[in-house]
């Protein structure tokens, strides 16, 4: 007994073992860079970690490399659309400021933080949908630093770009989503319905 126990200490683990445990952060981080193609964003990059297994040096670390390997997936599929991505100027903002926004329209009369109040209109499923709606290139990187935790200079290793470049997606991605929160929020009547109650 003891020596079959022992036995699988020692052999190394297989791919299945490895993966098995990183799928549902893989499908997470790749819901919310490709939205419906998710499924098809996963199976790619298990395809090319299986392909390249033998670089894994540390099983431990293997959700980090997982990770990357989505991440390069997806990068590589944003180069293979052949197009110019979508980018917003930023005379489209105008000067939006969510938190201008708020206190002008005051959508919770008496409260004292307009700000909190307003981003509990929102569930898991909103915000899904408005960082869904964003152009990939503003994002990707919107998502590898503000729900994934990447630093920055990570983002900018990863995506290939610049680091003044991944800057310049963050502000620009930040702006773009408070002025598509505002939006969706009126869209979906979330500020009505707040008034109402």
């Amino acid at each position: 007994m003891q020596d079959e126990a022992n036995a699988t200490m020692d052999r190394p683990l297989t791919f299945a073992e490895v993966v098995t445990p990183c799928l549902p952060r893989l499908y997470a981080m790749a819901r919310r860079l490709a939205g419906g193609d998710a499924e098809d964003l996963v199976q790619e990059a298990l395809l090319r970690a299986y392909r390249a297994i033998g670089q894994l040096r540390d099983e431990n670390s293997a959700a980090g490399w997982l990770g990357a390997i989505l991440i390069n997936a997806f990068r590589d599929r944003l180069r293979s659309a052949k197009r110019e991505p979508v980018e917003v100027s930023m005379e489209d903002f105008g000067d939006f400021s969510l938190y201008r926004q708020i206190a002008t329209e005051d959508p919770f009369p008496y409260s004292d933080s307009l700000h909190l109040d307003f981003m509990g209109l929102f569930g898991r499923d909103d915000v899904r949908a408005v960082l869904l709606g964003l152009p990939s290139i503003y994002r990707a990187p919107l998502v590898l630093r503000y729900v994934d935790g990447y630093a920055t200079k990570e983002i900018a290793r990863l995506l290939e770009l610049p680091l003044g470049t991944v800057l310049a997606q963050l502000h620009r991605g930040r702006k773009l989503f408070e002025r598509s929160l505002w939006e969706y929020a009126e869209s979906e009547g979330l500020l009505t319905k707040e008034a109402s109650r």
